[in-house]
């Protein structure tokens, strides 16, 4: 009996190491779409009212999570019955990534292009009656869709690493992956919305303790202090670049990995900006063709 549960025991701690050298691979696979995945979804979940930050990225944690429990067996189930599947749903994600993308580009050129509803929640509503709520619902759903496509291009990453590996070993590495991208990226996000507030108390604290004589090290914390409060929405802007960059690197990178006429035309550039060429071009025409949809309907409701 004893020697039967020691062996129980062996084997499972031989799985876990197995499944953490492997954990360790895949999180190197995967490490460069984290950082786009924290990229993107701290510029999707930055802007609110300093009141609203947190419910709001814990509304998309939620959500995150969602995705990650819809993906994963889903995930299972393809590469194991239908893995031809598995790359046109990629490009259709990496389409829907580049559309956003290329989308920020062209309000950024043109602002009066946003959408209707989507305007910047920092900017005052017009009235009182729940504009600002309803703004911040569709903030959280377009935040969650994009973690929704980001989800499915990590997952597939780290399931690509483990491939080989037993059934168990695929559940256990993929699953730690997912919760990695999900704790990990919103913790990060929920830490630097709040960097202005730890700021003002390390001021707060500062000037306590200039009242008590510590005149040295009360200069130390205010500085310290007014930097992080004054560094916060330079840090905001540098994100939302960066996450819409990520965007197009990300979904152009869906086209240029799984199509070879791409990646052969793309083959003479570095990686990173054929990537970002691939997501530009895919964006553009995606962009057009949303457009042009939108302009037939609203063409053909006038005529009605």
């Amino acid at each position: 009996m004893a020697s039967g549960l020691f062996a129980i025991l062996d084997d499972v701690a031989l799985l876990l190491d197995d499944a953490a050298t492997m954990s360790k691979v895949a999180a190197k696979k995967t490490a460069g779409i984290l950082g786009d995945d924290l990229a993107v979804n701290a510029e999707k979940a930055v802007g609110s009212p300093a009141s609203r930050e947190l419910p709001v990225i814990w509304a998309i944690t939620k959500g995150s999570t969602i995705n990650k429990l819809i993906i994963l067996p889903l995930a299972f189930l393809l590469s194991a019955f239908a893995p031809g599947l598995i790359v046109p749903i990629l490009l259709l994600g990496g389409a829907y990534l580049c559309f956003e993308g290329a989308e920020k580009i062209h309000e950024w050129i043109s602002p009066h292009g946003h959408a209707d509803g989507d305007q910047d929640p920092q900017q005052p509503g017009a009235n009182d009656d729940g504009t600002l709520d309803e703004r911040e619902q569709k903030k959280i759903k377009a935040a969650i869709r994009t973690d929704f496509i980001l989800s499915i291009e990590i997952i597939v990453l780290a399931l690509g690493t483990v491939i080989e590996q037993s059934l168990t070993i695929q559940i256990l590495v993929v699953s730690f992956i997912s919760l990695l991208a999900t704790v990990g990226v919103y913790g990060l996000v929920a830490l630097l919305v709040r960097m202005d507030d730890a700021g003002f108390y390390l001021i707060d604290k500062a000037e306590s303790m200039g009242a008590e004589g510590n005149g040295a090290m009360a200069g130390g914390l205010r500085r310290l202090g007014n930097f992080m409060v004054a560094a916060l929405p330079q840090i905001i802007r540098i994100l939302g670049i960066i996450g819409t960059i990520a965007m197009l690197l990300v979904g152009g990178g869906m086209y240029s990995h799984n199509i070879d006429a791409i990646h052969h035309l793309l083959d003479p550039l570095p990686g990173l900006l054929g990537d970002l060429l691939a997501g530009i071009v895919v964006g553009v025409i995606m962009l057009a063709i949303v457009s042009l949809v939108k302009r037939l309907r609203g063409a053909g409701q006038a005529h009605n």
